[in-house]
This record gives structure tokens, sequence and C-alpha cells, in this order.
């Protein structure tokens, strides 16, 4: 789940950059693109953790 959200608040990021980019002016301005960003590596973060932790749980050690 929590790999599903990061990938879907990344795709915001990377959607407002690019529209940046090609000149079509983002919907984010820099505070807005930072929190969109922070959000996303919390929540890969948390996605790895809990993958790490279900594996260990899963194998015993």
């Amino acid at each position: 789940m929590f790999l599903w959200a990061a990938s879907a608040v990344f795709t915001v990021f990377f959607a407002n950059v690019a529209m940046g980019a090609f000149g079509g002016g983002g919907f984010l301005g820099d505070v807005g693109e930072m929190l969109v960003l922070f959000a996303a590596s919390i929540l890969f973060v948390a996605a790895i953790l809990k993958r790490e932790a279900d594996h260990k749980n899963n194998n015993g050690s």
C-alpha cells in the first residue's frame, strides 16, 4: 500500500516538473514541490521498512 501511495505522489511530482519543463507552467509552487517530493520519499521509506519487517517475520530470523 505504501509503495503504491509513494508511486502516486511521485507521479504528481513528476507531472508538475514535466509541465514546468515543457513550458506549461507547473501547478505547484516551490514549497508545494518540496512537500510532495518529501511525502513521496517518506512513503517510499515506510514501504521499504515494512517490506523488510515482513521478510524478517516470514523467514523466522
